[in-house]
């Protein structure tokens, strides 16, 4: 792969993960205002799915360097 190539996939990967922390913030204020206990735990683990994931993302962008 170029280095092009892996900083789209980089990019795109980072994209997926905010949106996957999003999705969780969602849900759990969904979760909350609903009174619905498994949707708001879902939400909190889509949440820190996406932040271990973004994580990662900053350790690979650090070891590049």
């Amino acid at each position: 792969m170029t280095r092009q190539s892996e900083d789209d996939v980089g990019a795109t990967e980072k994209a997926k993960d905010k949106a996957q922390v999003a999705k969780g913030k969602i849900k759990e204020a969904t979760g909350k205002a609903t009174h619905n206990r498994s949707l708001e735990a879902k939400g909190k683990g889509d949440k820190v799915s996406g932040n271990l994931k973004q994580a990662g993302e900053k350790v690979k962008d650090a070891v590049k360097k």
